[in-house]
């Protein structure tokens, strides 16, 4: 989901906010072994909203349509297009899927992967203090995947826990991938969809680095869970999804599998704050 920090900038996502002094880091990052994690030896209780098997007929070409803006510099918040009231569009593959089981990774973030990441030497977080994540997930396909995901070194493990809880619960999750630095100054098309973490940006219109930009939030399905403040709905074409009472597959509703399987790891989630509503937000800083 794309965001804008200014009305001049877009951004991929908004959320809440951390200060902290920046830190500079070489972009040279040493080779690890690779850490595979086990998968969760039990699943949550509540009932998911599952995916189908059956993949759909992809009516929606993602990123096409770019937006009208508005004077705060954001998207026209538009009503939503019949092809997603019910989202359910398929992943394109770009990692080898998995196989039936849940299996992730952890390593220090691969200069190729930091290249098209969003840090640069004035992030608020040392590129080394980063881990590069591979994680199973479900997509709205039916279908095993495997994502990418940049976060920090002190929250990798209980992140893989995390996604392997919700793994086993079946919660389908669109597209996994690190954020690029074209993301943060295209056009705003309002129909953006990808779970991700580190974005190294600060807070929407302010100067304060977000707890993106320390790799510690992470976005779940933002099109099925946006963000809310007076008028404004990001991503801009998503106002079908703010009915929560119309449970659909994605959506993260308080108490359940999702919500649990942070908290378990000490994060908080945006979609229990009044104002904004962050629903797609999850944090290890409470902000």
């Amino acid at each position: 989901m794309r965001r804008r920090a200014t009305a001049p900038a877009v951004l991929a996502l908004a959320f809440a906010l951390t200060s902290c002094s920046s830190e500079v880091a070489s972009t040279a990052v040493p080779a690890s072994p690779v850490k595979t994690t086990a998968p969760p030896s039990t699943s949550p209780t509540t009932p998911v909203a599952r995916p189908s098997t059956v993949p759909p007929v992809v009516t929606w070409q993602v990123g096409a349509h770019p937006l009208p803006l508005r004077p705060d510099g954001f998207g026209q918040i538009e009503p939503t297009p019949p092809e997603l009231v019910n989202r359910s569009l398929p992943t394109h593959d770009f990692l080898p899927p998995p196989g039936g089981a849940y299996a992730s990774t952890v390593r220090v973030v691969p200069p190729d992967v930091l290249a098209r990441s969003t840090w640069q030497p004035s992030c608020p977080v040392k590129a080394t203090d980063l881990r590069y994540l591979t994680m199973s997930f479900w997509g709205f396909d039916g279908r095993a995947h495997t994502g990418e995901m940049i976060v920090n070194a002190s929250a990798a493990a209980g992140i893989t826990k995390v996604f392997g809880r919700l793994f086993a619960a079946r919660f389908p999750i669109e597209d996994m991938r690190v954020t690029g630095p074209a993301e943060l100054t295209a056009p705003p098309t309002g129909d953006g969809n990808t779970t991700s973490a580190f974005v190294c940006r600060p807070v929407r219109g302010q100067t304060n680095w977000s707890a993106h930009a320390y790799g510690l939030a992470v976005d779940v399905d933002p099109f099925c869970n946006p963000y809310t403040k007076g008028d404004l709905v990001l991503p801009e074409l998503a106002s079908a999804y703010v009915d929560r009472s119309r449970v659909r597959p994605g959506m993260v509703l308080a108490g359940d599998a999702t919500v649990r399987a942070f908290a378990a790891i000490g994060w908080s989630w945006g979609g229990a704050w009044t104002s904004p509503i962050d629903r797609m937000h999850f944090t290890g800083t409470g902000g």
